[in-house]
């Protein structure tokens, strides 16, 4: 059975729509647009395995003038990242006095060799990878986990880790930080994102 998801952002003017099917691991596919710092759509596709942890994320976002994009496979030998790019995001984005983005991917995939779990800038559904691969969703309250996830950065494809915290908060609820940042996650019984503070809200279905 397949889910449609859609979540509206609050920082920014944007929307994230995701179909997703969850019966063995998650399979989905998205679309993602905002319009900080340009203008870009985002599309992307996910599949993990029936322990969650992902296999397989692709990644494609265009503007005006630009277009790139990012796989990010799991091997026996770590993470495999392969990209294109067209046009000139960074000339756009200091036309429009913004920090330039530099290349997709990364020049060193042994330093995602610890992420299990991925991440993509601004779509709430990609924290729904750890609460269910970790079990958070039914988990005693104060249950943490440190984890490091590979980190797709929006509109440019860089790859980078980061380092996350989730911790379980009682029913429907989790806690996350990353750095100094920190987020009570409302969630529903699926352990899917209701509402992300300063981030997120989730219009259907509630």
């Amino acid at each position: 059975m397949v889910k449609s998801l859609f979540w509206s952002r609050t920082d920014i003017p944007g929307a994230d729509h995701a179909l997703v099917a969850d019966d063995q691991g998650l399979a989905a596919r998205g679309t993602l647009v905002a319009v900080d710092p340009v203008p870009y759509t985002c599309r992307y596709t996910v599949t993990t395995g029936s322990d969650w942890a992902t296999e397989r994320l692709d990644v494609q976002t265009e503007g005006a003038g630009w277009a790139r994009s990012v796989r990010l496979e799991q091997t026996s030998s770590g993470w495999r990242v392969t990209t294109n790019e067209e046009g000139d995001l960074d000339g756009v984005l200091a036309a429009a006095g913004h920090p330039t983005a530099g290349l997709p991917g990364t020049d060193d995939p042994d330093r995602l060799a610890d992420a299990v779990d991925v991440d993509l800038t601004g779509s709430v559904l990609f924290n729904t990878l750890p609460v269910r691969r970790l079990g958070l969703a039914d988990a005693p309250d104060g249950t943490e986990h440190r984890i490091t996830v590979a980190w797709v950065l929006l509109p440019g494809l860089v790859v980078v880790p980061s380092d996350q915290v989730y911790t379980a908060s009682g029913a429907g609820r989790v806690g996350f930080a990353s750095g100094t940042f920190t987020a009570d996650l409302t969630l529903d019984p699926d352990g899917y994102v209701r509402h992300y503070p300063g981030l997120a809200e989730r219009v259907a279905p509630r």
